[in-house]
């Protein structure tokens, strides 16, 4: 064999495994792919009506869909594990929340209410007549109740972490929380757990 001739068998040989390679790989990498589990990790830290259904809906929506899912609850977010919920809502220094009429006639609920801080702050019981037109428009619109939507991420099996820091910070005790608690542990062990998941939520 002529030295022309060695140096094209030789390039030949290379660009066969160079191909053989390409395709091994390509397809090892799908099989991890579709191997792989998808896995969310969420902070909560709001102890609010309004704030406790982001954290519960995208866990229990991220569980349904096969994810692997871990949520920690520290500072107020442990209102939400606690064994009875006594979550309430004010409209006061949230601008974002419309304040509209859950009953009575189409044009009345159709009505965003305008209220200043003045009069929410100076009207006695106001937050409590707020907490429930929120509840009874949750009720009218269908929507989970936040008992539901956590006992539902119970059944789907999402981690459910408290702040063992907060909970002593408070000074709660483990009997006012759901026994469905899975760990209880500090920021710095759960740091690795969102470190390494796919998607990490602050909320």
């Amino acid at each position: 064999m002529g030295a022309s001739e060695e140096i094209m068998t030789k390039n030949l040989d290379k660009t066969q495994f160079d191909q053989w390679f390409d395709q091994r790989f390509e397809s090892k990498m799908t099989e991890r792919e579709d191997a792989h589990v998808a896995s969310l990790a969420i902070i909560a830290t709001k102890g609010t009506l309004d704030w406790a259904y982001p954290p519960f809906i995208l866990a229990s929506t991220a569980s349904a869909l096969g994810w692997d899912v871990s949520v920690f609850f520290t500072f107020y977010g442990l209102e939400l594990l606690k064994k009875n919920l006594t979550l309430e809502v004010s409209p006061l220094g949230n601008p974002g929340m419309p304040m509209k009429m859950p009953f009575g006639p189409q044009w009345l609920k159709d009505i965003n209410w305008k209220i200043p801080n003045l009069v929410m702050a100076g009207v006695p019981g106001f937050e409590k007549v707020a907490t429930g037109l929120m509840h009874q428009t949750v009720k009218n619109n269908g929507v989970a109740t936040i008992e539901e939507l956590r006992s539902a991420c119970i059944e789907a099996d999402v981690k459910l972490v408290a702040c063992q820091m907060t909970v002593e910070l408070f000074g709660y005790s483990p009997d006012d929380f759901i026994p469905e608690i899975q760990d209880w542990i500090g920021a710095a062990s759960f740091l690795p757990v969102a470190q390494k998941s796919d998607v990490c939520l602050f909320i």
